[in-house]
């Protein structure tokens, strides 16, 4: 009866930072940094990639794709939270809701899938590189991609539809700089156990499976690059994979620590501070591990760059 005569919501607050008021203007100032140097760092490697035919390859394929996802969990995510800093509401709506976290959602797990597409990419171009060009040819990649983004929306939309079950009554606040699921399920007078349920099995499959493929890979990758002679070629394989797996592990531990890990739904206090590595801090960081240390991405930089307007 007490659920009955109180009334039903459809707005939030996200709460944010503003537990600290006296840092809203440093914050503001250091993310607003942080989504510049993201949009410019991705959609500019998405415009070499496409401009620069010598980059039309599986592996800069796949990094543009993932650099475009990027910039859509950038997007999803950072300009709400940067309007929130200096509004006197923070209000968003169930459906801004719901939006925000389809297109976070299509963005993490397509990079899921490209992840494992990357590793595989470079464990064939490793291990096996008379085969390279026949075991990753031109129709694999545009089926990876195409499997990816495939499943990246139909992973979103699982959970935005489960959404519409729940109704929200009572507490409006969300304690926390975006509208995750987590929290709205927090704050649902329904039982949300069906929908912990999905994010554990669809949430889990997907983040299993591809952590297999990419630790598979890496490990074959490792053997073989032990097995080098060259100390050089070596040196230079094990810093390649070192910085991609550093980005990988971080990504795949925050979004296992959120959504994966027991009691997430319950225990919200320590979301915001892991979810601003999958969110704001990999997006930020890709363009630098998997570009800026590629020299033949720098070259060719450097000869556009040189060129003279005719």
């Amino acid at each position: 009866m007490k659920k009955d005569n109180q009334s039903m919501t459809n707005e939030f607050i996200l709460i944010g930072f503003m537990d600290h008021p006296d840092l809203k203007t440093l914050l503001f100032v250091v993310f607003f940094a942080i989504y510049l140097i993201t949009m410019v760092g991705n959609l500019g490697f998405v415009a070499l990639i496409f401009m620069e035919r010598r980059l039309h390859t599986p592996m800069y394929i796949f990094l543009g794709n993932l650099a475009l996802m990027d910039s859509c969990c950038s997007c999803a995510i950072t300009p709400k939270m940067l309007e929130n800093f200096f509004s006197e509401d923070r209000m968003i709506s169930l459906y801004e809701c719901m939006a925000q976290f389809y297109f976070l959602c299509l963005a993490e797990t397509a990079d899921c899938f490209l992840l494992a597409a990357m590793a595989y990419d470079r464990y064939v171009a490793i291990c096996s590189p008379l085969q390279y060009h026949t075991m990753m040819s031109k129709k694999l990649c545009i089926q990876m991609i195409t499997g990816a983004y495939t499943t990246g929306n139909l992973h979103s939309l699982i959970h935005v539809v489960l959404l519409l079950r729940l109704t929200f009554c009572g507490s409006h606040q969300i304690n926390h700089f975006f509208c995750d699921v987590l929290p709205l399920y927090r704050l649902s007078c329904v039982d949300p156990y069906i929908n912990e349920l999905m994010i554990l099995i669809f949430a889990g499959s997907v983040q299993i499976s591809t952590i297999t493929i990419v630790l598979i890979s890496y490990l074959c990758i490792l053997f073989t690059i032990f097995k080098m002679k060259s100390k050089e070629g070596r040196s230079k394989a094990l810093s390649t994979c070192a910085s991609h797996f550093l980005s990988v592990s971080i990504f795949y531990g925050s979004l296992l620590f959120v959504y994966i890990r027991p009691s997430s739904v319950k225990e919200g206090d320590k979301d915001m501070p892991v979810a601003v590595f999958y969110t704001l801090v990999i997006p930020l960081l890709n363009p630098f591990i998997y570009s800026l240390r590629n020299k033949e991405v720098i070259n060719i930089m450097k000869r556009i760059m040189k060129r003279k307007p005719h």
